[in-house]
């Protein structure tokens, strides 16, 4: 989840909005590769989730953090909620699962040193407190009632409003974990490009990077619980955006469909002002409740760009959302992908080569199935196994292309390609077999 935005002054007129996104448009010298990822703590002792407070608790990794490697604290009223360094920063998502949100940086190598220095980092302060931290796209065994609530008025407020709409928005607040990458872009037609074939792919990512397929301490039906749990949340936010594919798609078209987007909240003096499921649009007018009488801020409109999920985001660069979190290896394995797609213009065009064709129907039955067989799922007439290994074929030559050595980052993928088989499949064969029906091994098979 985002932290509060700060900077720009008041919106005199809609076109800012439109400018907003359009500001992120940057030469191709100038892209970089922002990696976020999530993972669960967890207590060696009881298995159980960390608490916020106490001696083994997200607080205290927090604060050790800070302490022993130079990170600077950020702060809700008197609660420590994150850290930044370096253009970093580390972050709690509702359920204590926390975050790194990498710097933007040059090739998938300075992402392996960044994700390495973090994983190395966190695991120094919290092995001696008894907590290790896993890697899953969905909590295992907790449910709901296990799960601890962060300190922030964010979280307070979206909880209260997911059980109002959807099925599986709290499951998702609470129980998921994700890796995804943010791009650059150079220009609106190729934002349009890339969010068309980021979107279409999605599935794809779904599928390779499967691994949630335990829910409430048992097989849940699907390789990838956290990608079920995203189609029951709140279909005016969430979803595959068949708009953007349409003619004439741009900034304008994406900024008119945030702008109907209920809101959440609106961040006044360090404090979440409930703002749930208001609109926009009377904001600019000065007729929101909330606040009546005031008109927002660019800040404003760069939160409410973060209340949206669709599988693919923009704000001032693109994010990819559709995958679960999972090892180390796959960490870096999902910029790789992302990456040698977005960034050769040759692998660019041949991916989209592979998508332009398909109907809003065929994504959409894709992205279901993937969430339920991975790479055996079949929509429409696509197979999904053979579809991915044509989309890594594309991945590697634009990573080739760029001439920086980074292809050896899909190794992971490229067996999942070559077998068939996900870390789910092989999580739930180790159910099966060797750990012979007992969730308790998953937590250190997971753990980083």
């Amino acid at each position: 989840m985002s932290i509060p935005q700060s900077g720009g002054g008041p919106i005199e007129h809609p076109g800012q909005l439109i400018e907003y996104l359009a500001s992120g448009c940057k030469p191709a010298d100038q892209w970089r590769i922002g990696t976020e990822h999530e993972k669960f703590g967890w207590l060696t002792s009881t298995r159980q989730p960390l608490p916020y407070d106490g001696v083994a608790s997200v607080r205290a990794v927090l604060e050790g953090l800070r302490d022993r490697f130079g990170w600077t604290e950020v702060r809700e009223g008197d609660a420590l909620i994150g850290l930044t360094r370096d253009g970093a920063n580390v972050s709690l998502e509702p359920g204590g699962q926390l975050e790194l949100s990498g710097a933007p940086l040059v090739d998938i190598h300075q992402t392996q040193a960044e994700l390495d220095t973090h994983l190395a980092e966190v695991a120094s302060i919290a092995e001696p407190l008894g907590v290790r931290f896993m890697g899953m796209g969905a909590a295992p065994e907790w449910r709901h009632e296990d799960m601890p609530v962060m300190p922030k008025g964010r979280y307070r407020l979206m909880t209260d409003y997911m059980g109002r709409v959807g099925t599986h928005g709290t499951q998702m607040m609470y129980r998921t974990c994700t890796v995804q990458v943010n791009l650059d872009f150079a220009s609106e037609a190729d934002m349009v490009k890339k969010l068309r074939v980021a979107i279409a792919l999605q599935p794809v990512a779904t599928a390779l990077f499967a691994s949630s397929p335990f829910f409430e301490g048992k097989p849940n039906g699907h390789r990838s619980w956290r990608s079920r749990i995203w189609r029951g949340l709140d279909d005016s936010r969430t979803g595959m955006l068949p708009f953007a594919f349409e003619e004439g798609f741009g900034f304008e078209r994406y900024a008119d469909w945030v702008l109907d987007v209920p809101m959440y909240f609106v961040y006044r003096d360090g404090r979440y002002l409930d703002a749930r499921g208001q609109s926009f649009r009377d904001f600019l007018a000065g007729r929101l409740p909330a606040l009546p009488g005031e008109i927002p801020t660019l800040s404003d409109w760069a939160d409410h760009l973060t209340t949206v999920f669709p599988e693919a985001r923009i704000k001032k660069y693109m994010e990819m959302r559709g995958a679960d979190a999972g090892s180390r290896a796959h960490l870096l394995a999902l910029p790789a992908f992302w990456t040698g797609l977005m960034y050769d213009a040759g692998a660019l065009d041949a991916a989209w080569d592979l998508v332009k064709g398909w109907s809003a129907e065929t994504r959409q039955s894709l992205r279901v199935a993937a969430s339920e067989r991975a790479l055996g799922a079949e929509a429409d007439g696509v197979v999904m196994l053979d579809l991915a290994r044509e989309v890594l074929k594309l991945s590697r030559s634009g990573l080739a292309a760029r001439g920086k050595d980074e292809a050896r980052f899909l190794e992971p993928l490229d067996l999942h390609a070559a077998t068939g088989r996900t870390q789910a499949d092989d999580l739930l064969a180790a159910w099966n077999g060797a750990w012979d029906h007992d969730l308790a091994q998953v937590y250190p098979a997971a753990s980083f």
